[in-house]
């Protein structure tokens, strides 16, 4: 390799490892485990601690699919030069740096999103509407999903004052969504989950893997039948804590390809994804550990009043979300998961006064402006580098 390659290489790497730093620091590191700090079950540095570690084993375990997308799936026709690389990395990390320090909301999805399709057609790619068109329907959805389903669910909390039966059924759920989660360890190309490797040692087919769904679901509502038998509100608080466990290793799988997939172009097969994963992850986690206690504090104040059941049937959704998202490949933003799902949340036990419309229509222009300033940025900022270099 070249000097001006290895020097492209370093360029590019150091840019990516920030984003990785910007990503656990901010709403990877912080949202998960900030309704479980507000409502008291967790402290801010065992959360921060916590947080790391899961999404470190989040973005190795699951970050291919992310990865893969937003490195070759968003422009066709052209693959990404070396120069293009550094140019959507820059971008991204210079816009999500500003508004880290400036204040304002910058959305990591689709700052990188935006810079990746810019940079793309200034190269001469061509649109990837197909692409294009799961991505947005996802990202239209996830508002509506999100928080309906945390709003039925919060009701269903609030009006059924039977702890001991709805806590253990939304647990199962939550197993039966566990066991079907795909890992990229297990099994050969796309991963396997955790109830068709049980089915496997066996060799039961597909019957195996229903028994293995349900066998886990029931096992997850025992354990929380018993802790919220014991004692209802730390069983609840427990049952929060591992939401946001699963949360935090969610956001580590959806996350990281926004920080490591620009350089997949770059780097071919000189490098196994594995390893660049292992080192997006490193990146999340001295994010998380360095930035994320302070978030954390801060985000934690604006959920206290939330309790651990509208915390609960926040997470829910945000965790189911985050897996689909992981699942189709799609970079989405946690920011815009778990805010619409405490949203929805808030509609349900407050009503429109638990809800500021004024907050909500800042942070979706925020989101959406994030975007577009994105493609613009980086379409200009790659024919600028083209034209001086």
């Amino acid at each position: 390799m070249s000097g001006g390659a290895l020097l492209t290489l370093a360029v590019a790497s150091l840019a990516s490892l920030f984003m990785a730093w910007a990503i656990g620091a901010g709403s990877s590191g912080s949202t998960p485990f900030a309704p479980a700090v507000g409502a008291n079950a967790i402290s801010v540095m065992r959360a921060g601690f916590l947080v790391g570690i899961l999404g470190f084993a989040g973005a190795a375990l699951q970050g291919a699919n992310v990865s893969e997308t937003v490195g070759t799936g968003l422009i066709q026709g052209v693959t990404l030069t070396p120069a293009a690389v550094v140019t959507v990395l820059a971008i991204a990390a210079t816009l999500v740096a500003a508004g880290v320090f400036l204040g304002y909301p910058i959305a990591t999805a689709f700052t990188v999103t935006g810079a990746v399709v810019g940079v793309g057609l200034a190269l001469g790619g061509a649109p990837a509407w197909a692409a294009y068109y799961e991505i947005v329907g996802l990202w239209a959805a996830v508002p509506f999903v999100g928080g309906g389903v945390a709003f039925a669910t919060a009701r269903l909390l609030r009006s059924v004052d039977r702890d001991q039966l709805t806590v253990p059924a939304l647990g199962a759920l939550v197993g039966v969504v566990v066991a079907n989660i795909r890992f990229d360890i297990l099994g050969g190309d796309g991963g396997q989950s955790i109830a068709e490797s049980i089915a496997g040692l066996g060799e039961f087919g597909s019957a195996g893997v229903g028994l293995a769904t349900v066998g886990l679901g029931l096992l997850v509502a025992l354990v929380l039948r018993w802790d919220v038998g014991k004692h209802p509100i730390a069983g609840m608080r427990h049952f929060l804590v591992a939401m946001g466990g699963l949360v935090a290793f969610s956001a580590g799988g959806s996350q990281v390809g926004l920080a490591v997939g620009p350089l997949i172009p770059l780097l071919g097969d000189s490098i196994p994804l594995s390893m660049v994963l292992v080192g997006g992850g490193l990146g999340l986690l001295v994010g998380s550990w360095t930035g994320a206690p302070r978030m954390i504090k801060a985000i934690a104040q604006d959920y206290s009043s939330l309790g651990p059941r509208r915390s609960i049937a926040a997470l829910i959704p945000s965790f189911v979300l985050a897996q689909t998202a992981v699942l189709l490949g799609v970079p989405v933003s946690f920011n815009e998961i778990v805010v619409s799902a405490i949203m929805g949340s808030g509609l349900a036990v407050e009503g429109r006064e638990g809800v500021s419309a004024a907050k909500m229509g800042y942070t979706v222009l925020a989101w959406v402006g994030s975007l577009v300033l994105a493609i613009v940025v980086g379409y200009g900022g790659f024919r600028l580098v083209s034209l001086l270099f």
